[in-house]
């Protein structure tokens, strides 16, 4: 069999693995009081011949008094070639219940590539919107252009989700998004826009109700709705600078194992992912190709890392350093050491022009002078200075071009060259960066960040108070970056404008003012 039937038999027996049995006594045709399709419906993992489609009956108890909650129900899906849906090219059925949360997961095969379908869900007599998704180009095919949707930190309190609203109305082939979909703590009233409805999450159900409430939102269920979605994830989908097998509170492994098993859980099922994690582990790194023009990765910065450098004995959590002889011990990894591998072997053999690596955080050195010595953040790759400089020097020694870090987290747009010694100029600039700023969450003000680019030459642009995502432009001859920007907080009509464009040159790595 070749490489890509062995993935995809992989992937079906996955969801294979995650679907009800169909002998099960499933309600045929349940009637709804209210709509169960209210959390929207979603597709991602855009290949040549597939895409996987997502939705989730809505939450046991809220939407539905005349069917059995605890009953399974089956799932109608149907995949069409044309906007008006009179041209099917798929349908199926599939059981779900209440162990799944009520979710479906459908991986459609066989589809053309490059190429846009339209589907929709029913269940009873209920029927669910209709989401657009497109394919990617066959392998290897020529490809002129290539447009996403760079996303991240959507703190649910600090904001409403303006920029989805505007990413829905884009022409795009699909949206990235590089982490925090949620997050599990709350801020101060006096800072909140609108409110978190139960506490922080730490068990299974908890998890999924803050999954559903984001999933409520009308902005974020359109820009589900209108574009394939390739997903990676940081802490805050389980709990904030939480490392492998360790969470900031010293609770034991054991505990916060099962508080991320329950989590990942919780996120597979709101998501529109192929793999369902197995206990407390979850693959969520791959590489998706976009024809002869993209091959792009998505990186998992959390599940494999090494501890924090030099932490607090109290609480464990990212925080500020100086003088940490740990920071140099060449075994130290943000990405551990088969993911690692996976990624310089992808970049050593990728055909493509292009090659964009998506992750969770700011590639680039933030430290900063102080008068105690170079003050550095652990949380971040600069906790990780010998596995960046690791990952750089890799593509420096085996001729990779054209290679693009693509990053959230931080709350600020962020456009960079990365060298293998940070800002320093008699290091050649390798690749390029771009962060892609923060849907909702606040970040830091213009001072701090004037302050950080002071320091850290190679930062070309950085603003942290502004809320939105970067639209990403990708042809043969150059990667442009426009950073769509409106004022914090986030306002539910808000409009977005453009805050600077930057431009990279096929075969030049670094950035330009466009």
């Amino acid at each position: 069999m070749l490489r890509r039937d062995l993935n995809r038999a992989a992937l079906l027996l996955a969801l294979g693995a995650w679907t009800l049995p169909r002998f099960l006594n499933a309600q045929e045709r349940p009637r709804w009081s209210a709509d169960p399709f209210s959390l929207g419906v979603a597709s991602g993992m855009p290949r040549p011949d597939s895409v996987v489609l997502w939705t989730r009956l809505a939450p046991l108890g809220e939407d539905d008094a005349q069917r059995d909650a605890r009953a399974p129900c089956k799932v109608r899906w149907e995949l069409f070639a044309d906007e008006a849906l009179r041209q099917p090219v798929a349908s199926g059925e599939q059981i779900t219940g209440a162990s799944r949360a009520f979710s479906v997961h459908v991986q459609a095969t066989g589809l053309l590539p490059q190429r846009a379908y339209w589907y929709r869900f029913s269940c009873g007599d209920a029927q669910s919107a209709v989401g657009r998704t497109r394919t990617a180009p066959a392998a290897g095919a020529p490809v002129a252009r290539l447009r996403l949707a760079l996303a991240s930190c959507q703190h649910y309190e600090y904001g409403f989700y303006a920029a989805h609203r505007e990413i829905a109305g884009r022409e795009l082939d699909a949206v990235l998004f590089v982490g925090d979909y949620i997050y599990e703590g709350s801020i101060g009233a006096s800072n909140a826009v609108r409110r978190h409805d139960a506490g922080m999450p730490q068990g299974l159900d908890e998890y999924r109700a803050r999954h559903a409430l984001y999933k409520r939102d009308p902005d974020l269920q359109a820009a589900h709705a209108a574009h394939p979605w390739i997903l990676t994830w940081d802490d805050h989908e389980v709990v904030n600078d939480y490392v492998a097998d360790r969470e900031p509170a010293p609770t034991g492994s054991a505990q916060f194992l099962r508080r991320r098993a329950a989590a990942y859980r919780a996120y597979f099922e709101h998501m529109p992912l192929a793999l369902a994690p197995q206990g407390a582990a979850m693959r969520i790194h791959d590489r998706f190709a976009w024809g002869d023009l993209a091959d792009l990765w998505t990186l998992d910065c959390r599940q494999y890392r090494s501890p924090h450098a030099c932490p607090d004995p109290q609480r464990d959590h990212g925080r500020l350093v100086t003088a940490c002889a740990e920071l140099a011990e060449p075994e130290r990894s943000m990405l551990g050491s088969a993911q690692e591998r996976w990624l310089s072997e992808g970049l050593v053999a990728s055909g493509a022009r292009w090659k964009l690596l998506a992750q969770s955080t700011q590639v680039s050195s933030t430290a900063l002078e102080t008068p105690q010595g170079r003050q550095t953040w652990t949380d971040g790759w600069d906790g990780y200075p010998m596995a960046r400089s690791r990952m750089l020097q890799g593509m420096a020694d085996t001729g990779v071009r054209n290679a693009i870090t693509l990053g959230g987290d931080v709350h600020r747009f962020v456009a960079a060259d990365l060298r293998v010694v940070p800002n320093d100029p008699g290091s050649p600039i390798v690749a390029s960066e771009f962060v892609g700023g923060s849907v909702t969450s606040r970040g830091a003000s213009q001072a701090s960040m004037a302050r950080m680019r002071q320091g850290n030459p190679d930062i070309a642009h950085a603003r942290g108070d502004e809320r939105g995502y970067a639209l990403l432009e990708i042809d043969r001859e150059a990667a442009r970056c426009e950073f769509r920007a409106t004022a914090h907080p986030a306002a539910e009509g808000a409009s977005l404008a453009r805050q600077a464009l930057f431009v990279i040159e096929s075969g030049r790595p670094g950035v330009a003012a466009g």
